[in-house]
């Protein structure tokens, strides 16, 4: 059994509990079931895997374009551009702000349009 300063945590099926110290005796102590380290870990290390591993959604406009063939852009969103202006891309502000925190260079001319293009 691990020693902890405070309190002993002994793990009872998927439930954690937490013992104080001061009121443990030996009896409990071996009463109480051995954990199996391997078998904890091999439970926690599928969702710990998940959560930090982030995925690149969109790793530049060639692939966002696969999907939204004229870019992505906010509901209201105006082109910047000199010429004729790109009006037919999806208009989504849950997409943008979602493909936007994958890539930030997607939107080069910061107008509200990710990838636009005719």
């Amino acid at each position: 059994m691990r020693k902890a300063i405070g309190a002993v945590s002994i793990a009872i099926g998927c439930t954690l509990v937490a013992l104080p110290l001061g009121g443990l005796n030996s009896a409990v102590a071996e009463a109480a079931p051995q954990v199996n380290a391997a078998r904890v870990n091999a439970v926690a290390l599928p969702m710990a895997a998940k959560t930090s591993a982030k995925k690149k959604l969109y790793k530049n406009c060639t692939s966002l374009n696969k999907k939204y063939k004229h870019g992505v852009g906010k509901s209201g969103a105006k082109d910047k551009t000199s010429g004729k202006r790109v009006t037919n891309f999806k208009k989504s502000t849950k997409i943008y702000n979602e493909a936007m925190s994958y890539n930030r260079g997607l939107d080069r001319d910061k107008d509200g349009i990710a990838c636009e293009k005719r």
